[in-house]
């Protein structure tokens, strides 16, 4: 069987998935690198992008945090009481854009087959690539190499013959560092791994798997697809494979952005309408300011509400046609919300997106969500 170190690009070798050349390349610690990089007194100290407010919350740890347990999407109360000395800086996702911008200039180098999944991270297909470089490993350095001379910052990268094993690759030798996972090292890699640790595995469908004693791969690797299907419906085919180190998705490059949104956490609970229906305008302003920049018409608007004891409700409503106008697509997200008074307790988070685009737009950085 061939390895990913040097294949001839036959037409056997691109009708086999064994032999297609996949990097998964992701930013290390990204926005809290780039303020470390921009701010020379944050480089040593635990470092913590978000708001440092009561009700903030932490959107990138750098590695100096993370030694105390400090990671993304916590609430910033419980990364302080982990690092008395973090130190919290606002986000300037306008800085994460340029600098997300110059790194895919550097992966248009190698190939145009370059599928973002976020500002931060990328796949790219280098079976056949710009500079006839037969080994995906020699790739994987030059970008990393490039990226750090043109932005100082360190990525790390996954090689693999496939999109899910090279996500994996990616996280083993992470910061500033490669793996790759050859095609007769693909199925026993993954045996052993903790379900969780599978990209696409989030909390909830784990916690569901171990209830069905499935911890491992092998685990699922031992239940039939109809088994799993039967208990996670369509996905259940996509874990049936991957349980195998199978994956043939393809890397698919401009991928149209499905969804704009903006969501706050508000310092205080909102306890009055007038109150809930006054914070909307700004997150209108969000959604709507992106909706102009990537001329993009969505006809789906979904409101989000969670109350002071996190419990969550969402509306939504689509139209017809594409929503054209600011008026139209403020009326209608009011309108949303108005439909959830009198409200049953007070507000602690609010939000809005725009989807279902009829005509997409640049290619986004997916979901994009505002405020901590």
């Amino acid at each position: 069987m061939t390895n990913l170190t040097g294949i001839a690009n036959t037409e056997r070798d691109k009708s086999d998935p064994h032999n297609r050349k996949i990097i998964h390349v992701d930013m290390d610690a990204f926005f809290a690198a780039v303020e470390q990089r921009d701010d020379p007194a944050l480089r040593g100290l635990p470092v913590a992008v978000g708001g440092s407010r009561e009700r903030g919350v932490v959107a990138a740890a750098s590695y100096e945090a993370r030694k105390f347990g400090v990671r993304s999407a916590m609430p910033s109360v419980t990364a302080r009481r982990l690092c008395p000395d973090l130190v919290f800086v606002p986000p300037r996702f306008e800085v994460y854009r340029s600098v997300s911008e110059q790194i895919r200039r550097v992966f248009a180098e190698y190939t145009p087959l370059v599928e973002p999944l976020s500002l931060d991270e990328a796949y790219l297909d280098v079976t056949t690539n710009l500079k006839a470089i037969p080994q995906a490993t020699r790739i994987a350095r030059e970008i990393r190499a490039a990226i750090l001379e043109r932005t100082e910052l360190t990525a790390s990268a996954g090689i693999s013959y496939n999109k899910f094993l090279a996500k994996l690759a990616s996280d083993h030798r992470k910061p500033n560092g490669q793996f790759t996972i050859t095609p007769e090292m693909g199925p026993a890699f993954v045996e052993h791994l903790d379900v969780g640790r599978f990209h696409g595995i989030g909390p909830a469908t784990a916690a569901k798997m171990n209830g069905l004693g499935l911890r491992t791969a092998a685990d699922l690797r031992a239940q039939t697809e109809d088994f799993l299907i039967r208990h996670f419906g369509k996905t259940g085919s996509h874990f049936h494979q991957i349980a195998r180190g199978i994956d043939d998705r393809p890397v698919v490059p401009d991928r149209p952005r499905k969804s704009a949104g903006s969501e706050t956490t508000f310092g205080r609970d909102l306890d009055t309408e007038s109150a809930v229906t006054a914070a909307l305008e700004p997150l209108i302003d969000d959604v709507w300011r992106w909706r102009e920049t990537a001329d993009a018409a969505g006809r789906t608007v979904t409101v989000k509400l969670r109350y002071a004891n996190f419990e969550q409700t969402t509306r939504s409503r689509t139209v017809a046609a594409p929503i054209a106008d600011r008026s139209a697509f403020t009326a209608i997200t009011v309108e949303l919300v108005r439909g959830l008074f009198p409200l049953r307790r007070p507000v602690r988070l609010l939000g809005v997106t725009l989807s279902h685009f009829d005509e997409p737009g640049r290619p986004g950085d997916g979901q994009m969500t505002f405020g901590f």
